[in-house]
């Protein structure tokens, strides 16, 4: 009985102990830091690793410094020229790794994640109540800008600093909304109607061009076939001129004797051709008459004595 009450006296605070040293040590994590205080006082800054604190005086606060996103509750803004405009915005923040701002975000601001939310909302009315809401609607980045701005110098002394704010949801009122639509559709029916009119006059212009060309090819064509015709109908009357005059420059230079006996076989031969009889005087054109005589069957030649020229003259 007293062996065993003298083991569980060594167990006993030998348990103590090591339950003890076990509580005092703790594992801060790389996206932390943490604030060790003693007996209710700020003590130490802590890094991240293992630390080791005095059990019973000893109490770590652990501050995440990873960036973090705090939605702004929504609101109804009235802007410059009396619009109800819904305004939605989220922060991005993060408490700076230092000590010194490790300490402000715990000591100098009791929950600095709702005061981002409530003073994110009243600048948001103050700077979207100095605007009209056709300016709001197109100067989101400029309305980002000096709410990043504005929130920087506030918590600046609560050791955050703001990544940055933007705007979410910039929305009219619903009648409002129709109204745009209406005149933004009217707009774009205008518009529409106007680029079909100039379209259609440009296809009726493009027509009429075409016409016009179309109508000046038709003439050239009309005159160039023309000048042709003319061209070619002096070109064969030319021709004709020459070749007649090539003829009666051969029958002058070579049958200037028998010119008129050649004109006269002309006449005989067209009249044989209805069986006439024909009367000729003797001499050479009998002669030449014979030689053409196979080719006048239906004809019959009667030939005479020719005068003399002297015998007529006597007679007169």
């Amino acid at each position: 009985m007293v062996d065993t009450i003298e083991i569980l006296a060594i167990i006993i605070p030998l348990l103590v102990i090591a339950y003890m040293l076990l509580s005092s040590l703790r594992i801060v994590r790389p996206i932390e830091k943490g604030l060790v205080e003693r007996f209710g006082r700020y003590h130490r800054f802590v890094e991240g690793g293992i630390t080791l604190l005095l059990p019973i005086a000893d109490r770590i606060i652990k501050v995440n410094t990873t960036e973090r996103m705090t939605p702004v509750q929504r609101q109804d803004v009235i802007t410059k020229d009396k619009v109800f405009m819904g305004v939605d915005a989220v922060v991005f923040y993060k408490v700076k790794p230092d000590e010194i701002s490790v300490k402000a975000s715990q000591y100098n601001v009791a929950n600095f994640q709702s005061q981002i939310d409530t003073l994110a909302r009243t600048v948001l009315r103050d700077i979207i109540g100095g605007m009209d809401m056709t300016i709001a609607n197109t100067s989101r980045p400029t309305i980002n800008k000096a709410l990043k701005e504005a929130l920087d110098e506030q918590t600046e002394k609560w050791g955050i600093e703001i990544i940055r704010a933007e705007i979410k949801d910039l929305e009219p009122p619903r009648e409002l909304i129709i109204s745009m639509e209406s005149v933004l559709k009217a707009d774009n029916d205008r518009q529409a109607a106007e680029k079909t009119a100039i379209a259609q006059a440009t296809l009726a212009s493009g027509e009429k061009n075409a016409s016009i060309q179309r109508a000046e090819g038709n003439k050239q064509a009309a005159i160039l076939q023309a000048e042709g015709q003319k061209i070619g109908t002096i070109t064969i009357a030319e021709g004709d001129a020459q070749a007649t005059k090539l003829r009666n420059e051969a029958l002058t230079t070579y049958f200037k004797d028998t010119a008129i006996v050649f004109k006269q076989l002309d006449t005989i031969q067209a009249s044989l051709q209805n069986n006439t009889k024909i009367i000729v005087p003797e001499g050479k054109a009998i002669s030449l008459i014979l030689n053409e005589q196979e080719n006048m069957t239906k004809a019959t030649i009667i030939p005479i004595t020719a005068q003399k020229q002297d015998t007529t003259s006597k007679k007169s």
